[in-house]
């Protein structure tokens, strides 16, 4: 079963071959540390993060990648508003980062290079670019001249003009062409800066990944990954910067996830809509976050509401229903290399398919006899933990808050005492009154020969 996936560079599905057997390198641009991230950074790190764990079924050495840029004119802002010092403000942020992303479940990658800790490499790719004719020096700054790379535009499919009539682009007396962007920008008195052959300065900040690519995973890497909205210019200045600085080929495989919709209208700061991972999580759990990233596929944009969450939640109960009714049933390893659940994933992430199939995992594991039942519920797990879901016990699932004012676990519990007292005692006026006060509460009981279990809904 070979993996495919879509690259943006050809614009079609492709067979994914590394270019060095059983080894891949995979890198995602991470956060700009200035506040706590929105839903939509969270789809590319869930996104990859998926792809990581499938990529790591098929290869042995896979390393993967996400940056903290950790220098940048908004992080400069928001400090100078803050009246703290950068180091403090990004520090801060990029820990909140680290926070958000580990609730939503997403593995720790295997470097997480800071872009202040690289400016060595990166005054040594503008000078190596500099010298090849790439670049030039005017007024403090350098540039790279697009025009001196024959196929500029070639990612995101536009023509120099195109890009001028389409783009916002710095009108400025030191630039050769008006497409032209910064590599090196000079710093005044207050603003953090670092010596350089052009003077005190700080780096652009597509310069800023592709110094950070070549030191960890080479000049050429096989999985470059981001938001949509980074194909131009991102990551279009990045191919450029590379592959001109290199001489070689920069990213194999172009992929880029789409869109996250607030309720049918776009993202965006004019209609304050933006959804922050931090408040969604008081509400909901990280699991069922991720859950409902994944339900649309990861090319095709995303609307997300509270539809949606309660959607995700109530689909991830039923998930977990199942392995409760066979939590005292040991899993078997499970071998999911033929699977159809596999075969969706394989063909581009294709996580909606594979989200079916663990539905139907998990209707066969509902109806299985016993002797079936440890093999199925092992590729359930198995599954689950591709896709990062169904990682915590199946009662503990049940009985995690479900935001507002609940009841506490300790009060239901001695609630659901009382009740079996008052049954002893055949008070069952008593014992009804109890259900369904848990039951108002959001708190169903559910009886069974092995006593009483409870859920929150």
């Amino acid at each position: 079963m070979a993996l495919q996936l879509h690259n943006t560079f050809s614009g079609k599905k492709e067979v994914f071959t590394p270019l060095q057997e059983n080894r891949v390198r995979m890198y995602v641009c991470g956060p700009t540390v200035y506040n706590r991230v929105h839903i939509g950074n969270a789809r590319p790190a869930v996104v990859f993060d998926t792809l990581y764990r499938v990529l790591k079924t098929q290869y042995d050495d896979v390393v993967y990648a996400r940056n903290i840029t950790d220098i940048d004119d908004k992080i400069m802002n928001t400090a100078r508003e803050n009246g703290e010092e950068i180091g403090e403000l990004s520090a801060r942020y990029a820990q909140a980062y680290f926070e958000d992303m580990h609730a939503l479940n997403t593995l720790q990658p295997d470097v997480t290079p800071y872009a202040t800790e690289h400016l060595p490499e990166m005054i040594a790719m503008i000078e190596s670019l500099v010298e090849k004719g790439h670049a030039y020096a005017a007024e403090g700054h350098v540039l790279f001249a697009v025009q001196s790379m024959d196929d500029y535009g070639k990612l995101s499919k536009r023509s120099l003009d195109d890009m001028l009539a389409g783009a916002r682009v710095e009108v400025a007396p030191y630039k050769k062409y008006a497409g032209d962007f910064v590599l090196w920008k000079p710093s005044s008195g207050d603003e953090p800066g670092w010596d350089s052959p052009w003077g005190r300065g700080r780096p652009g900040w597509h310069l800023e990944c592709s110094a950070m690519i070549k030191k960890h995973l080479g000049d050429t890497i096989d999985i470059h990954g981001g938001g949509r909205d980074l194909t131009f210019p991102h990551h279009e200045n990045e191919r450029a910067q590379s592959c001109c600085a290199n001489g070689v080929d920069f990213v194999r495989y172009w992929m880029h996830n789409g869109y996250v919709n607030i309720d049918g209208e776009k993202m965006s700061k004019s209609l304050g809509n933006f959804r922050m991972v931090n408040d969604l999580l008081q509400q909901y759990p990280g699991e069922v976050l991720r859950f409902a990233l994944l339900s649309a596929h990861y090319r095709s944009e995303l609307n997300f509401s509270a539809d949606l969450l309660d959607q995700a939640w109530r689909t991830l109960d039923g998930l977990y229903g199942a392995l409760r009714e066979t939590q005292n049933v040991e899993a078997a390893p499970a071998d999911l290399s033929d699977s159809a659940f596999m075969a969706a994933l394989y063909d581009d992430l294709n996580t909606p398919i594979a989200i079916s199939e663990l539905h139907q995992l998990a209707r066969e594991l509902n109806k299985a006899d016993d002797a079936d039942k440890p093999e199925l519920k092992g590729k359930l797990l198995a599954a689950g933990e591709l896709l990062g879901i169904l990682q915590l016990d199946a009662e503990a699932w049940f009985k995690q808050s479900r935001g507002g004012d609940e009841i506490s676990e300790a009060d239901i519990e001695a609630l659901i005492a009382e009740r079996q007292q008052s049954k002893k005692d055949k008070n069952f006026a008593r014992a009804d009154e109890i259900r369904e006060e848990l039951k108002a509460k959001g708190v169903v009981l559910e009886d069974s020969r092995e006593g009483t279990k409870w859920r929150r809904e």
